[in-house]
């Protein structure tokens, strides 16, 4: 089995890996697991904090079909409930072709709490990276509500990034990073780095969105970045429909935004 000497989380966001229409793009998953396999090659082992479950669960049940549940956030369980399969079954069968192997860890927040619930999660988490195996984590809608939840899946890959102790924290959205404007101006530029001390929340302002059918956006992740890049994990926000943006970034490429913690 191999050893590998570096560990990333990679978050992949709900518009990454959607279309205009609001369904999965499957090649786009492709083009992440192949950026996965290459890094795993290269003694780089990743792991995956997935959205999509209710975009995938919408997929498989028509609105009319559970017209009869009118509390919000029970219809979220239960396209969650339908879609986290037929997510797994398109990470399952992509992992497949490569000869690699992929496991589901849902969570919810109090997982995280100090006890035996995240001994359990480190236990997990490292028997699934010592045998080599793809670890892809999200919040477990079905039974998550309230107090339970986290605020998006950017704070689920922070407290992941943590626990696995990762060398870095990649949030893939569908911006090329923090501009210091609205992202669709000419004169808008990405701000190529930010530390943990620089106020950049009026830029955020301006161009800030939602996740689609996820819960994050723009402040959100700046948010978990700094949290994150505080406790020495060095932080990303990137393009993820770029060409190769993972490995780029692994490989020290300028993409994307990189926050950093001020004394490095």
């Amino acid at each position: 089995m191999k050893t590998h000497s570096k560990r990333i989380v990679v978050k992949i966001g709900t518009n990454v890996m959607t279309n205009k229409d609001n369904r999965i793009v499957v090649p786009i998953l492709k083009r992440i697991v192949d950026q996965v396999a290459r890094l795993y090659e290269e003694d780089v082992m990743t792991v995956l904090i997935s959205s999509g479950s209710v975009i995938a669960g919408k997929e498989v049940l028509d609105d009319n079909e559970i017209d009869t549940i009118d509390n919000a956030a029970q219809r979220r369980q239960v396209y969650s409930a339908v879609g986290q399969p037929r997510m797994m079954r398109h990470y399952y069968s992509i992992f497949h072709d490569y000869g690699m192997r992929c496991a589901q860890v849902l969570a919810t927040k109090r997982d995280f709490d100090f006890g035996r619930h995240r001994d359990n999660m480190i236990n997990c988490y490292e028997g699934l990276l010592g045998q080599g195996i793809i670890p892809i984590a999200n919040e477990d809608d079905a039974v998550s509500l309230s107090m339970s939840m986290f605020s998006d899946n950017d704070e689920l890959a922070s407290l992941v990034a943590e626990l696995v102790d990762a060398d870095a924290l990649i949030l893939l959205t569908d911006t090329d990073g923090i501009f210091d404007g609205h992202p669709d101006h000419d004169d808008s530029n990405v701000i190529k780095s930010v530390s943990t001390d620089q106020e950049v929340e009026q830029f955020i302002q301006e161009s800030d969105k939602k996740e689609g059918e996820g819960r994050g956006g723009m402040e959100s992740k700046i948010n978990v970045a700094k949290g994150a890049a505080s406790k020495d994990i060095v932080t990303y926000i990137a393009n993820g429909k770029r060409e190769d943006v993972i490995i780029d970034i692994v490989h020290g490429k300028d993409v994307g935004t990189r926050i950093y913690k001020e004394d490095e």
